[in-house]
């Protein structure tokens, strides 16, 4: 199903079921048939459906609730096009991972209805709805038949209904990073019934290091193997660019123009001992061929729909700087120590920056910007982004460069490099054309 079809399922029909099970909710505890959520979760069932750049962002909401709850275990709810994203991250055991097919009417409704049954024989007796404002996951939270169920709350909100199934409430905060309000959810379950917002703490205690993958000599000799099929020359004394030109058909305004891609890499090729190298996914070749057609040099390198998800993160960790849009492989390469060059536009770094030490994050400052969020389920109105094709092309080159230089004066290219570093913001006057 398309973006714009499931927006659509999830608003018309969202919200009179949501609204429906609230009343049967608010009946169940006026007459004592509601399960009392006190006790300790023994199964806790996480649910984050959509978006695999978000699976990193709630890793450390994953390891705190680990932390908290040792004795409980685990699972995991997503749709299947983004299974790879939460075995990846290694703590959820791949059996604990359930998914919904949402490619078709048919196979969502199908999956659905064996959520239910899963979660009753898995013994679900806990959910976080990491989700903000998705009717279809506050349903299946309310569904799953657990007595604890947690998720974001929109109290005054207006506009954000999505029913109020929850026992433990949480407030959403559009100002702070995402990965803050996963914690959030997590820490619910221990914060004290009686309060209200159900969460109050400081910020500053948060630990937001995800996992760093280990590039082993025999995967380092697999993507090596790979990429001198296609050219023999390239090797690990070459400087490594990857390009990421895509958004994902879900949004795409958050979109820096091919061409600005095409004339980038071009500048960077100027310097012979630059390799750039263009990833995706099998549906994207068309954009990375185009980009490439433009460049006419055999050191630009489609790769499109060559790697897997594993493959992509040790072509990240052996490469030296990937500059892309603010999506999925933004928050993928946050788990390896390839520095990040972000182009930022509709949405803000505040909120969803990666959680890497080695980051510039790209943001004009634009005026509108933010436009899209949890409270218009990631929908701009926008018909031209200015903020991303403002971004002037010859300061990002200044940038790959130097932080190609800095990688090449610090250690030895392509593997043996140091995962330490500050992450960086260029100011807005200087992104500008």
């Amino acid at each position: 199903m398309t973006p714009d079809l499931m927006r659509a399922i999830d608003y018309w029909v969202g919200i009179p079921l949501v609204f429906l099970f609230t009343l049967v909710s608010r009946v169940q505890r006026v007459i004592g048939l509601a399960t009392s959520p006190a006790g300790r979760p023994r199964n806790i069932l996480f649910i984050q459906l959509a978006e695999m750049g978000t699976m990193v962002v709630a890793y450390p909401a994953l390891r705190k609730a680990r932390e908290l709850h040792p004795d409980a275990t685990l699972h995991f709810l997503c749709f299947s096009q983004i299974r790879s994203s939460v075995e990846m991250l290694a703590i959820i055991p791949s059996e604990n991972i359930i998914t919904v097919d949402s490619h078709s009417g048919l196979s969502l409704a199908r999956d659905t209805l064996r959520f239910l049954w899963r979660a009753r024989r898995r013994r679900i007796d806990t959910v976080l709805n990491m989700e903000a404002f998705v009717r279809y996951s506050s349903l299946l939270s309310y569904l799953s038949g657990a007595c604890r169920r947690v998720g974001f709350h929109r109290f005054n909100q207006e506009g954000a209904y999505a029913g109020d199934l929850l026992t433990h409430r949480v407030l959403h905060n559009g100002h702070t990073h995402a990965a803050h309000g996963s914690l959030d959810i997590g820490h619910a379950l221990a914060a004290p019934a009686d309060q209200v917002t159900r969460v109050k703490r400081p910020r500053a205690m948060d630990c937001l290091e995800v996992p760093k993958i280990l590039t082993d000599a025999s995967a380092a000799d697999g993507i090596w193997r790979k990429l001198r099929a296609i050219h023999a020359e390239i090797g690990p004394t070459r400087k490594l660019v990857v390009l990421n030109p895509n958004a994902s058909d879900k949004f795409p305004m958050r979109r820096w123009p091919l061409e600005s891609f095409a004339e980038l890499a071009r500048r960077l090729l100027e310097d012979p001992e630059v390799f750039v190298l263009i990833t995706g996914v099998a549906s994207e070749k068309v954009d990375a061929q185009s980009i490439c057609a433009q460049l006419g040099s055999p050191r630009a390198l489609d790769l499109t729909g060559q790697t897997t998800m594993t493959e992509l993160l040790h072509l990240f960790d052996l490469a030296h700087v990937l500059v892309t849009n603010d999506s999925g492989p933004a928050h993928f390469a946050a788990l390896t120590r390839i520095h990040e060059v972000v182009l930022f536009g509709p949405e803000i770094p505040d909120r969803y920056r990666p959680l890497s030490t080695t980051a510039d994050v790209i943001h004009t400052g634009y005026s509108c910007s933010p436009c899209i969020g949890p409270l218009n389920q990631r929908r701009s109105p926008c018909n031209d982004n200015l903020c991303l094709k403002s971004i002037d092309i010859g300061a990002i080159a200044v940038l790959v460069r130097s932080r190609l230089e800095a990688v090449r004066s610090s250690a030895p290219l392509a593997g043996a490099r140091s995962s330490e570093g500050d992450a960086g913001a260029l100011q807005h006057s200087e992104l500008r054309k």
